[in-house]
């Protein structure tokens, strides 16, 4: 993780081996994305689930569509954004791995998409 991204460097490095956008790109698409959504954190803890937080990042269940909205605003093509939504739910699910929620999560992920914002967003 770096101070520009709440999501944590190995799920970057996972979510990079499995997209297809290059591994140099996507760290840049998160930051951009965080500074997207970050400026929303308060109507995004007002609108949708918050299914973890701690010190770190603060994650949110969205609806279906959540990144495709985001990425049609910053212009990115769809590579880009489903890249963008693969690492904001890797990250929700390495969360799940670690507080015995996975299969919690990856259901949910079934019908919604995860947003992953710093901490410090909501402050």
């Amino acid at each position: 993780m770096t101070e520009d991204n709440p999501i944590e460097g190995q799920v970057l490095v996972l979510t990079a081996a499995k997209a297809s956008v290059g591994g140099k790109r996507l760290p840049d698409l998160v930051a951009e994305a965080r500074r997207a959504v970050e400026p929303r954190a308060d109507e995004l803890r007002r609108s949708y689930e918050c299914v973890h937080e701690d010190d770190v990042r603060v994650v949110f269940l969205a609806p279906e569509d959540f990144w495709v909205d985001v990425g049609e605003d910053l212009g990115w093509s769809r590579r880009e954004y489903e890249a963008v939504a693969r690492a904001h739910a890797e990250q929700l699910l390495r969360v799940g791995r670690r507080e015995d929620r996975l299969a919690e999560f990856e259901t949910a992920l079934d019908l919604r998409e995860a947003v992953v914002v710093g901490a410090g967003s909501l402050e």
